[in-house]
C-alpha cells in the first residue's frame, strides 16, 4: 500500500497556527487522507470520515471521559453497568421521548426571545447558554431543575477550565488545579443530585423525565446501582447546553448576514401557536426550512469539527495503510465541503437540504453529531432547541452585526468551533 500523502511545511506547528485553514489546505492538496506527522492521519473527506466513525472496532473512541467516575471505596461502576446506564439514559433521549416533550422546551426558547435586550449590541453567547441550560437541565430533571442547575452551570465552568490550551501535557495521574477544581463541582452535584434519586426511589414517583427513566428497573437487570446512575449524569449534563451553545452562535450570526433566509424562517415560526407550551412534534416538523437553516449551519460550522481515534490494529483507510497506535483525526469540517457530496460546497444554502438528494441519512454529508455506535446520542434534543430557538428568535427580531471592519467575534477551534464574543443587535419585526 502506498503511504497517504503528507502536509507539506510544518505538521503540528501549522497545524496549530491556524487549524481552519490548515484543515482545508490539507483537504485541498492531499486528498481523502493526508499525514499531518508519522503516526498521525487526517480523514478530511466525507467517505473515509464515515468509515472511521462507524468502524468502531479498528477506530474505537477512546475512553476518556471529561468527567470520569469518582474514586470510591466501594469501587467504580462496572463496564457492565456503565453501559446499562447508556441504554437506560437513551431511553430519555431517543427522538420520541424528545417529541413527546415539546411543549415543554418551546416556552423557554420563547423566553430568550422575549429577554433580548433590542436595539443594542449584545454579546450574547452567554445568554444563549444560560436558555440552553435551562432548557437542558429541565429536560433532564423537571421539577428538580432549579436544585440542580446552579451546579450544572460550575461543571460547564470545570469544563472550560479543564480544556484550555496549556504548553504543557500533563499525565492524567496529576492532580493539576483544573482537574482538582473538576473533582470538587463535580461531587458537588452528584452530592446534590444523590437525595433527589433517593427520594423519587423512596416516594416510587420517578418522573418522566431522563432521570426517571435511569431509575426504572430494566426487565432483564433490575435497578441500576445509584452510583452507576450518578456517574454518568455530569457528562450528559454539560453536553446537553455545551456544544448547542457554540452552535447556536452560529446559527443567530446566520440570521444576521442572511436576511431573506431569516424572513422565511420568520414567516414558518408565525405559523407556531401563539401559546408557545401548545407547541407540538407537529409544529416543530412543520419547520421545515428553519431545520434546514439549522442543519446547513451546522454543515458549514460543525461545532465539534475535529474528532480523535486511534487504530486498534493495521487496517486500511482510503486505499493506504494505518498502522496500529496511529491516531485518526476525523475532520467533520473538511468532510461537510467535499464537493463531491455538496454542490457549491461553501455557500450557504439551506434549500440544499429540502429535497431528496440533501438527505443527511447519506453517508458521510452530515457529521455534526457523529455517526455510528458513538454518534450523539442527544441529537433529537439538540435539533429541537436549535429549531425552536432560531424560529422564536426570527419570528420577533431583525438581527444585525455591529458596524464596521472587522467581524465583532473571534473564532477557535480548540475543543470546539464557536463565536467567542459574538455581539448582535435585534431589532423587533414591523
Amino acid at each position: 500500500m502506498n503511504e497517504p500523502p503528507r502536509l507539506p511545511e510544518g505538521g503540528f506547528s501549522a497545524w496549530n497556527r491556524d487549524r481552519l485553514a490548515v484543515a482545508r489546505r490539507g483537504a485541498d492538496e492531499c486528498g481523502d487522507v493526508w499525514q499531518l506527522e508519522p503516526g498521525v492521519y487526517v480523514a478530511a473527506t466525507a467517505e473515509p470520515c464515515e468509515a472511521v466513525l462507524r468502524r468502531s472496532q479498528d477506530f474505537p473512541k477512546a475512553p476518556a471521559p471529561l468527567f470520569p467516575p469518582l474514586k470510591r471505596s466501594s469501587g467504580a461502576p462496572t463496564p457492565e453497568e456503565r453501559a446499562r446506564a447508556h441504554a437506560a439514559r437513551m431511553r430519555g433521549l431517543r427522538a420520541q421521548a424528545v417529541a413527546a416533550r415539546i411543549g415543554e422546551i418551546a416556552p423557554r426558547t420563547a423566553q430568550f426571545a422575549d429577554q433580548w435586550p433590542t436595539d443594542q449590541d449584545v454579546e450574547i453567547l452567554p445568554a444563549v447558554r444560560h436558555a440552553l441550560a435551562e432548557i437542558g437541565v429541565s429536560y433532564l430533571y423537571s421539577e428538580d431543575a432549579p436544585t440542580l442547575l446552579p451546579f450544572a452551570a460550575q461543571l460547564f465552568l470545570a469544563r472550560e477550565v479543564l480544556v484550555r490550551p496549556s504548553r504543557w501535557a500533563w499525565p492524567l495521574w496529576i492532580p493539576t488545579p483544573a482537574r482538582r477544581f473538576r473533582t470538587r463541582q463535580q461531587v458537588a452535584f452528584i452530592d446534590a443530585l444523590r437525595p433527589i434519586v433517593r427520594r423519587r426511589r423512596s416516594t416510587g414517583r420517578l418522573g418522566d423525565d431522563m432521570l426517571g427513566q435511569m431509575l426504572r428497573p430494566s426487565p432483564r437487570y433490575g435497578l441500576l446501582p445509584e452510583e452507576a446512575v450518578l456517574d454518568t449524569l455530569p457528562g450528559i449534563t454539560v453536553a446537553t447546553f455545551e456544544t448547542p451553545s457554540r452552535a447556536a452562535g452560529w446559527i443567530l450570526l446566520h440570521l444576521a448576514r442572511h436576511p431573506r433566509a431569516a424572513d422565511r424562517v420568520a414567516a414558518e415560526a408565525a405559523l407556531l401557536p401563539a401559546d408557545p407550551a401548545a407547541t407540538t412534534s407537529t409544529h416543530l416538523d412543520s419547520l421545515r426550512y428553519t431545520q434546514a437553516l439549522v442543519r446547513e449551519v451546522l454543515r458549514l460550522y460543525p461545532p465539534s469539527w475535529l474528532l480523535t481515534r486511534r487504530a486498534t490494529r493495521q487496517t486500511e483507510l482510503a486505499d493506504y495503510t494505518i498502522d496500529a497506535g496511529s491516531t485518526v483525526l476525523v475532520c467533520p469540517y473538511t468532510a461537510h465541503r467535499d464537493a463531491r457530496e455538496h454542490a457549491e460546497p461553501d455557500e450557504f444554502q439551506p434549500e440544499r437540504w429540502l429535497d431528496d438528494s440533501g438527505s443527511p441519512a447519506k453517508p458521510g454529508v452530515f457529521l455534526s453529531f457523529g455517526t455510528g455506535p458513538h454518534g450523539c446520542e442527544g441529537t433529537a434534543l439538540a435539533m429541537a432547541m436549535l429549531t425552536l430557538l432560531t424560529a422564536q428568535t426570527a419570528r420577533r427580531y431583525h438581527l444585525s452585526e455591529p458596524p464596521g471592519p472587522e467581524p465583532g467575534y473571534q473564532v477557535t477551534t480548540f475543543e470546539g468551533l464557536a463565536t467567542v464574543g459574538l455581539r448582535l443587535r435585534a431589532t423587533v419585526r414591523g
